[in-house]
């Protein structure tokens, strides 16, 4: 799967989530609610990372790979919410540490 693929994955999931956001609450989520999402996840990520090292007591610990996707989503549809390209984005971040490391 490209970034491409992931793009507009993420698109078409996060739509899905919309109508249930309209449904239930009667309103879409706001950028900034799904940012505070993202973050979410990205903290589980830390502490299911700490308990896969035995750093950290969960149950929850095989639940990482799902996590690690999910931050990978809530940032496609972040970039995608704000204006911005998400292949762009990571292609050019990627570029721009290989440049400044050599």
């Amino acid at each position: 799967m490209d970034l491409a693929d992931v793009n507009a994955q993420s698109k078409d999931i996060r739509e899905r989530y919309h109508a249930l956001e309209e449904r239930y609450h009667g309103s879409r989520w706001s950028v900034e609610e799904d940012a505070l999402a993202f973050l979410t996840d990205a903290g589980l990520v830390g502490r299911y990372a700490m308990a896969d090292q035995g750093r950290w007591p969960t149950s929850d610990a095989d639940a990482l790979p799902a996590k690690i996707g999910e931050c990978v989503w809530w940032l496609a549809v972040l970039a995608d919410r704000m204006g911005l390209d998400f292949e762009t984005c990571v292609e050019e971040f990627l570029k721009e540490r290989a440049e400044a490391l050599g």
